[in-house]
């Protein structure tokens, strides 16, 4: 039988609650300190690690201060002090051309809507609600490869477009708990639910989870454990 969306929402705030027990700590983990220097972290964490980009940032942010510092940038100086990220051809232009738009319609401010951070060249809803729920403290679901896979496998969301899972998730999560509920499920998929290797035997929500790959990670450990 079907769950349907008030019992998914039910399960959603189980989980939440099991969540904060298991990952109090949990937390974005790049760093920054004003919206801007979260909206270029996050372009630059496109495929690379959060602790790698922290590594680059600690002195991209010492140099470039405003948005009308990145517009003014270099591209080929750019390019080499993003290097270490990769894709870092497409990440200077992202972050220029960004950083351009922002001089020209917003006053090098970084907007505080969803709508006027997705027509920001480049800047999709993931980015847009990583910098709304971070550092404005508005609520939005990040759609990230944990949020998707993690979600996914809890039964919270199904679909291949991550557009559709952000609006799914929207419906059984509750909008003040957007932001800490993406946290939690990263933390969640950095430690425990792993792409490859998912520790389902110590998974502290396994009971509520109906991934069917679970039964067969349990299985195997039990044999290794014998």
């Amino acid at each position: 039988m079907r769950e349907t969306t008030q019992a998914r929402g039910a399960r959603a705030r189980t989980l939440i609650r099991l969540f904060e027990r298991a990952y109090p700590d949990a937390a974005i983990a790049l760093r920054f300190s004003t919206p801007l220097e979260l909206l270029v972290a996050t372009i630059l964490a496109a495929q690379c690690t959060d602790a790698r980009v922290n590594q680059v940032t600690e002195g991209l942010f010492r140099k470039y201060r405003t948005a009308g510092d990145y517009a003014r940038a270099d591209p080929a100086t750019f390019e080499g002090e993003v290097r270490p990220t990769g894709f870092f051809r497409a990440k200077t232009r992202a972050i220029l051309g960004v950083a351009r738009a922002l001089v020209e319609r917003h006053g090098g401010e970084v907007p505080r809507s969803l709508d006027a951070l997705t027509a920001l060249p480049g800047v999709g809803r993931k980015t847009a609600n990583v910098v709304l729920g971070n550092a404005f403290g508005i609520p939005g679901i990040a759609v990230d490869t944990h949020v998707f896979r993690v979600t996914q496998r809890l039964g919270l969301a199904r679909s291949n477009d991550p557009n559709k899972v952000e609006a799914q998730l929207a419906e059984v999560v509750p909008r003040p708990r957007w932001t800490r509920f993406c946290h939690l499920i990263q933390a969640h998929g950095r430690r425990v639910c792993q792409a490859r290797k998912p520790a389902c035997p110590t998974c502290p929500v396994r009971a509520l989870c109906p991934w069917p790959g679970k039964a067969a990670v349990v299985r195997a450990a039990r044999r290794r454990s014998t």
